[in-house]
């Protein structure tokens, strides 16, 4: 006898189901009992015959020099019986293929490329051995906010020019609705905020992951004159504080007259 080989299932999932688990319903190739032979391939009124080469064993011991080596029955493929007069249904087998439908449960805090096993149901076995498995291979579906590393989960938050300037609270989004964060005033492009417990719990973690949001500071584009004008005359004001305003532009600037030798 010969178990059946294991059969694979990819699914995609959303990160939220994912996070939450879910029950899911699959169709995969299954097999039934072919009905005009009861199973047997012979044609109905006929029977399959014991192969004579390997006497049902469904296998057969070929001699290599000092060592016996054990094969499938060429003449009988494995089966250990001769078919003279097949099932025209079946073509044989004794079986027909077909779609079924299958319960699988995902659990929560599965992550891409893990697999979940599904005992017996990948091929059949051959000469009465038992069925192969199922593997599913989960497979996450890019989001549209956060990308997922391990447990932890990674946004990109962009604010306004003054926001980051002036500083005050914003709404980010967790997968389990809203949550508030202080921006400092002064704010920098690349300020990385932690929200401890806003990630996922892996499927063998004790504890959820956390959730790190990227500050991105937008500048605004297609300005109205009067837009422009306010917006000179700000920078006219900042030019004259110098270190004071921005200690970063400068120290590169001191950096560079430096390094041409001015």
């Amino acid at each position: 006898m010969f178990r059946g080989g294991d059969l694979s299932y990819a699914m995609e999932v959303t990160l939220e189901e994912a996070a939450a688990g879910k029950d899911a319903q699959i169709r995969i190739p299954g097999w039934e009992e072919c009905e005009p032979c009861d199973g047997t391939g012979a044609k109905k009124g006929t029977s399959a015959k014991t192969c004579g080469t390997c006497q049902g064993s469904g296998t057969v011991q070929m001699r290599q020099g000092f060592f016996s080596v054990q094969q499938t029955c060429p003449h009988c493929r494995g089966s250990g019986k001769i078919i003279s007069d097949p099932c025209p249904t079946c073509s044989g087998q004794g079986k027909l293929k077909k779609q079924k439908t299958l319960e699988v449960k995902i659990p929560a805090g599965i992550d891409d490329g893990m697999r979940i096993r599904s005992t017996g149901n990948g091929e059949p076995g051959t000469n009465g051995g038992p069925p192969g498995d199922l593997y599913i291979e989960i497979r996450l579906k890019k989001h549209e906010i956060f990308e997922r590393d391990g447990d932890d989960l990674h946004c990109a938050v962009p604010i306004s020019f003054s926001k980051a300037a002036l500083g005050g609270e914003i709404d980010v989004p967790t997968l389990n609705g809203k949550a508030a964060i202080d921006i400092p005033e002064g704010t920098q492009t690349g300020k990385q905020f932690r929200l401890r417990g806003k990630g996922i719990k892996g499927v063998r973690a004790s504890y959820p992951g956390d959730l790190y949001c990227h500050i991105t500071v937008e500048t605004p584009v297609k300005l109205t004159e009067h837009q422009r004008k306010l917006l000179k005359e700000f920078d006219e004001s900042l030019q004259k504080g110098g270190a004071k305003h921005m200690p970063t532009g400068n120290g590169w600037t001191d950096k560079l007259k430096g390094f041409f030798g001015a």
